[in-house]
């Protein structure tokens, strides 16, 4: 995997760029800025991938959110996944307004279970979805007043959660401690309560679920 990395902290940078290299992974470009990021996305032939912390200087705002969607309006469904010390349901939108296609949004604390971390590169990089726990949470509480979400069960809000996350069935089962046939019957109902077509394909039922959720 090719990746062009963003993030102004030098040992943060540098751990994942050794976690990256020791996995086999190939880091084409590491920066520490809004500037240099857009110019390495721009530049850099179709890279599989680009880890970018949302706030970088000049000015750490959100520096690196606008160079990944400048990025991906050129290149679309160029993979992201953005990191970032803070949930902010803001910048999960103005991503998946961008195409929900290889997008993620995932707290830094995260980036210490490297198996968990390497995992979900992985599955953006293969143009899934990948929303942090409390950004979800954020995501659904918007969403709360909804007349639809309104009438999902506690239980099925929790599946949808897991959903949104990126979990398989058994995966879901295993975190609520059901079987998965009572998680198939809840994904089912939520699907039918929230009008989006059921699939057996995993990864669009994840991105059916954040469309929702980001409509």
């Amino acid at each position: 995997m090719r990746v062009v990395l963003a993030e102004d902290h030098f040992l943060l940078r540098d751990g994942m760029t050794r976690l990256l290299q020791s996995y086999g992974h190939e880091v084409v470009a590491a920066v520490d800025n809004g500037p240099e990021l857009h110019r390495a996305l721009i530049a850099t032939p179709s890279p599989d991938l680009a880890i970018v912390d949302v706030r970088l200087p000049p000015d750490f705002s959100d520096e690196g959110l606008r160079a990944a969607v400048a990025a991906r309006t050129l290149v679309p469904g160029l993979p992201v996944l953005l990191l970032s010390q803070y949930v902010e349901p803001l910048y999960a939108h103005e991503l998946l307004a961008t195409g929900s296609q290889g997008v993620g949004y995932v707290l830094k604390e995260r980036v210490s279970n490297g198996d968990q971390f390497l995992e979900t590169l992985d599955r953006v990089a293969a143009g899934g979805t990948a929303m942090d726990p409390e950004v979800i949470s954020k995501l659904m509480a918007r969403k709360a007043r909804d007349s639809a979400m309104s009438h999902l069960t506690p239980r099925e809000r929790e599946v949808l959660a897991h959903l949104a996350e990126g979990r398989s069935n058994a995966g879901i089962a295993a975190a609520l401690v059901v079987t998965e046939k009572a998680v198939a019957k809840h994904i089912g109902n939520i699907f039918s309560k929230l009008g989006l077509a059921q699939t057996d394909t995993a990864n669009r039922r994840v991105l059916a679920v954040l469309a929702y959720l980001n409509r």
